[in-house]
């Protein structure tokens, strides 16, 4: 009989370390994965050039629309339906940068999305930031879109297209919608949404948000 337990206790206690072995090995990957995806993004970032002082001056120009001067009215204004331009590195197509200051953070946007893509930056679901319906997938990375679940409703958010032309946004609300909630997660009337997983992966956190009104 005290062999039996023995050999019981001895079978439990190998049970117990291999399973404390395989969540350090887990631990140790989600580390290493979300070291990878911050590197990988960054790496992007830097190499993206985007004019942002030349956008802002055809803007600023377009706004004032004085009374006979020549105004270089954004094409994106006059042809909102138009393809995003790209530009593309390592492969990859991006639409522009997304960036949070309050969170600091500043990543760049894909033009399309997959599962693949989104480990190494946030990617395009849906629409445009020209039509104003524009949706962001990100991974739930310390790095990428976790931190949006701490956003506070008022909080800036900018997108910057490649041509260096940009949006300003306000964080409006937040939805937390089943995986399956697709059609609700295209719906409403907001100009920009940014979505990600929520642990376990079953919901996702969703911050919907509005274009800041000009003075």
């Amino acid at each position: 009989m005290n062999k039996r337990r023995k050999g019981r206790g001895i079978g439990l206690m190998t049970l117990g370390l291999l399973l404390i072995a395989a969540a350090l090995v887990l631990t140790g990957y989600n580390i290493w994965d979300e070291r990878r995806a911050e590197e990988a993004s960054q790496k992007m970032l830097e190499q993206m050039e985007l004019p942002v002082d030349e956008a802002r001056e055809r803007y600023a120009d377009w706004e004032s629309g004085l009374e006979g001067s020549e105004v270089d009215i954004p094409n994106y204004v006059l042809n909102p339906y138009m393809d995003m331009p790209v530009t593309v590195i390592d492969g990859y197509e991006y639409i522009g940068v997304v960036s949070v200051p309050s969170l600091g953070l500043e990543l760049p946007v894909m033009s399309e999305w997959s599962y693949p893509r989104l480990k190494v930056a946030p990617c395009r679901y849906r629409g445009s930031a020209y039509t104003h319906d524009l949706i962001i997938a990100g991974h739930n990375y310390r790095k990428h879109f976790s931190p949006l679940k701490t956003l506070e409703p008022g909080a800036k958010v900018v997108f910057t297209d490649v041509s260096g032309n940009q949006f300003f946004y306000v964080a409006d609300s937040v939805e937390i919608l089943k995986k399956t909630e697709v059609e609700q997660m295209e719906a409403g009337e907001w100009d920009l949404t940014l979505f990600t997983c929520t642990y376990g992966g079953q919901t996702r956190f969703t911050l919907r948000c509005l274009l800041e009104e000009r003075e």
